[in-house]
């Protein structure tokens, strides 16, 4: 089995790179492999759509759009792990490449990790915010919204990482890759607000009642609608898992009635949580885990997720396997309490751009009246690395008369927490999934506006822990936007250069975290 190279997320072999026969996700070297095989196939796709534009301005690229998002997709992180689908996938990108201009060559992506260090790391950087935005852009495609300026951005990032630029090209290019990805963000939350209504805050139970049920993971909300659609009337219930809690929120996801819940946690802890579960497991994308004998005949996957040895729901989105599993397995036969990682037995989600802009007067009141000191958004990714405790110990510290924002699934590391109210808001409001960080910057742009400032002048720090690519394009959306001060944990990421890595800290003041008492005292005094 041939070695393999990989650095993309944060978990990734003693901060410098996955090597050898498997990384630290579970992914065995040849899978990585392939999906560098991929990556290139969709570097020489781009190449071909690219050429074929400049032919003709007006030519359109259904199908490539499609594969575009599907490839880019599939590698990122706890994805895709079967060489199967991948080497089909593969096949069907150097197909249509081919279809559209003939004889155009892939870019072979490895010399990316050979290349000088710099030209690595802003080609990397751009390389997985291409990834990161590509899962928002999947989302809200299968919900039938597009952005062509988002579709051309991906073929126009793809060809210049397979190209010889310059730094300074490069660094435009990886700005540009934020800005864009904060136009996709836009995209879904339209997507997602204008399908299912705006988010309402909504309190969710984490006890699993008695009785046959499914837990839904992964982040596609029309898949948790087609699901529950299907499942109506036939005495199942279904339970939202790490980052499908947000859909809680949604009224015409709310309106289903065996919508009863959240089973566990965040994704890092599901070998534990679902170690004979009663149930079946739908993963509809990111983040899968290596699927353990204990559980493996109760998970099924669908969409872009991929496992060897387990049951695939196609594009017909027939879930009949899965329902006729819970009915066999038959849940338990009495509710089964579970907690947060706190010991608290519910969580609210709901609190999106629409519902804390409805109480923006009253925020703003609260802030000059001095009731509001300071407002931390405490979220990104979570993950299994020592360290992220920090988030935990960092919302516990967090005077009284501040507000917590919440996002993605690191929200888990508080969101069970009871840190009580400011005049009637509550202390900690979950925003949703990590595309919501749409919604933290909405109001951090709202609240400039009304404070006649800049989003750097407000009483506001941005706390962000980061695991895989979706926070890194976040992290890029934030920066193109000039926010400044941001603190990244729990360790930096790999594939950032030590030049690099200066030209933020000097252009954005972004850091490390240190300790809880350090920081906190850094930004409040």
């Amino acid at each position: 089995m041939e070695e393999m190279f990989c650095f993309q997320c944060q978990q990734t072999a003693h901060n410098s790179g996955c090597e050898g026969r498997a990384g630290v996700c579970g992914k065995k070297s040849d899978t990585a492999n392939y999906q560098d095989e991929l990556t290139s196939a969709l570097i020489g796709l781009s190449r071909a759509v690219r050429k074929k534009l400049a032919l003709n301005p007006d030519a359109s690229f259904k199908h490539a759009d499609e594969l575009i998002l599907k490839g880019l997709f599939t590698t990122i992180t706890n994805v895709n792990f079967f060489n199967d689908t991948i080497i089909e996938l593969i096949h069907e990108v150097n197909v249509e490449k081919d279809r559209i201009y003939p004889d155009i060559m892939n870019y072979d992506v490895r010399h990316i990790w050979e290349d000088q260090e710099d030209i690595r790391s802003l080609k990397s950087l751009i390389l997985f915010g291409l990834r990161g935005m590509a899962a928002y852009a999947y989302h809200a495609y299968a919900l039938d919204y597009v952005d062509k300026h988002v579709l051309d951005f991906f073929y126009e990032g793809l060809e210049a990482i397979g190209l010889g630029k310059s730094s300074d090209e490069l660094l435009a290019l990886v700005l540009k890759t934020g800005e864009i990805n904060f136009r996709c963000m836009e995209l879904l939350d339209h997507a997602n607000s204008g399908t299912y209504g705006n988010p309402v805050p909504t309190e969710v139970p984490l006890t699993i009642e008695k009785g046959p049920f499914i837990v839904v993971s992964g982040h596609d909300l029309h898949d948790l609608e087609l699901l529950l659609n299907q499942t109506e009337g036939k005495g199942i219930n279904i339970y939202t898992h790490s980052e499908m809690l947000p859909a809680h929120g949604y009224p015409e996801l709310k309106k289903y009635s065996h919508l009863k819940g959240n089973f566990g946690t965040a994704w890092q802890s599901q070998q534990s949580e679902f170690h004979n579960i009663p149930a079946p497991v739908l993963f509809t994308t990111n983040c899968l885990m290596p699927v353990r004998q204990s559980y493996c005949d109760r998970v099924f996957t669908t969409s872009i997720v991929s496992y060897p040895d387990l049951v695939h729901i196609g594009e017909d989105k027939d879930f009949t396997p899965v329902i006729e599993k819970a009915l066999e397995c038959k849940g338990y036969p009495e509710d089964h309490p579970m907690t947060g990682i706190n010991g608290g037995s519910t969580v609210t989600t709901g609190f999106a751009h629409n519902a804390v802009l409805s109480n923006a007067g009253h925020i703003v009141e609260l802030i000059k009246a001095g009731k509001i000191r300071h407002i931390f958004l405490i979220g990104g990714c979570d993950g299994a690395a020592p360290g992220r405790s920090y988030y935990t110990d960092f919302a516990k510290a967090a005077p009284m008369d501040t507000l917590i924002l919440t996002l993605a699934c690191g929200k888990y590391r508080l969101n069970d927490l009871d840190l009580g109210s400011i005049d009637g808001i509550p202390r900690i409001l979950d925003m949703g999934q990590c595309n919501d960080a749409y919604s933290a910057i909405k109001v951090a742009l709202t609240l400039a506006e009304v404070f006649d400032c800049t989003v750097n002048d407000l009483p506001l720090t941005l706390v962000l822990s980061w695991y895989e690519q979706k926070a890194v394009c976040i992290l890029l959306t934030l920066l193109s936007l000039g926010v400044k001060n941001i603190l990244l944990g729990p360790t930096l990421p790999a594939f950032v250069s030590e030049n690099v890595w200066k030209i933020l800290v000097e252009n954005y003041n972004i850091q490390k975290i240190s300790t809880v008492e350090e920081d906190m005292k850094k930004i409040l005094g």
